[in-house]
């Protein structure tokens, strides 16, 4: 019965899906990939975002400011790219790999900013005395609906 669990299990992990990277034989292909995981980490950044617009939809004030921040860092996000490809008008100065270089860079900061919005979207723990206007665990916890209760 064990050999027969092992055997099926070793049969499904030949079976799994792999990932972009490990199929990619060219470059246009990797270029390919980095742009999906682009696209991918700024989905991830967009929901995240409208996670904390519903969260804290009850600070209007904190709301202005957060939007107003987050312009702030697209524009940080879109100069600290310029800065690492300054001849991004000009692509062939940095060869065929630049399409997956540029996602992949733009991806990397953007998964830092994801990161940094999580806290807000999270919560942090309680006794955080320096929390501003990060709300605490239990409060950004989703709330079961009492009106479906009898």
């Amino acid at each position: 019965m064990v050999a027969g669990f092992a055997t099926l299990a070793s049969a499904s992990q030949k079976y799994k899906p792999k990932s972009c990277w490990d199929t990619a034989n060219t470059q246009s292909e990797l270029n390919e990939c980095a742009a999906s995981d682009l696209d991918s980490t700024d989905k991830e950044l967009n929901r995240v975002y409208h996670q904390i617009l519903k969260k804290y939809a009850d600070d209007p004030v904190f709301i202005t400011k957060f939007k107003a921040a987050q312009r702030a860092w697209l524009q940080f996000r879109d100069a600290e790219l310029a800065a690492v490809y300054p001849h991004d008008s000009e692509p062939t100065q940095y060869g065929s790999v630049f399409p997956m270089c540029h996602s992949g860079e733009k991806a990397r900061i953007t998964f830092l900013r994801v990161k940094e919005l999580k806290r807000w979207a999270e919560g942090i723990d309680e006794g955080e005395v320096c929390a501003g206007s990060v709300k605490f665990k239990d409060e950004v916890k989703p709330r079961k609906d009492s009106s479906s209760k009898k």
